[in-house]
């Protein structure tokens, strides 16, 4: 009997790959006591609450400002829970990443 919570990989999972974050950046990055396998079950698509799907994405928004410049933090858009979880309520499917241009720059900055 399939497991009705498990939502499988999230829209968190892609976002962190394209923005070059592994799990161990978004522990670093919190400072609410996040662990790498909480941050395994979010990206795996284990269904979250809704205080540890914000602690998530806390971390994550904070890891990635990390990383920015000066003026890309001027123009970066805060991804919200609805944004990184697709079972979330108001998460839309289509929606389309404000960030895309910033996260590319990024990205090959950081290229491990």
């Amino acid at each position: 009997m399939p497991d009705d919570r498990d939502h499988g990989l999230q829209p968190l999972d892609a976002l962190m790959n394209d923005w070059g974050l592994e799990n161990h950046d978004l522990v670093d990055a919190s400072t609410e006591q996040l662990t790498h396998k909480q941050v395994q079950r979010a990206r795996k698509g284990r269904q979250l609450t809704l205080k540890m799907m914000m602690k998530v994405m806390r971390a994550f928004n904070v890891a990635i400002w990390y990383r920015l410049t000066d003026e890309e933090k001027e123009g970066y858009f805060e991804y919200g829970h609805a944004h990184l979880f697709n079972y979330a309520k108001g998460h839309e499917a289509g929606w389309t990443d404000p960030n895309r241009g910033t996260m590319t720059a990024v990205g090959a900055r950081h290229a491990r």
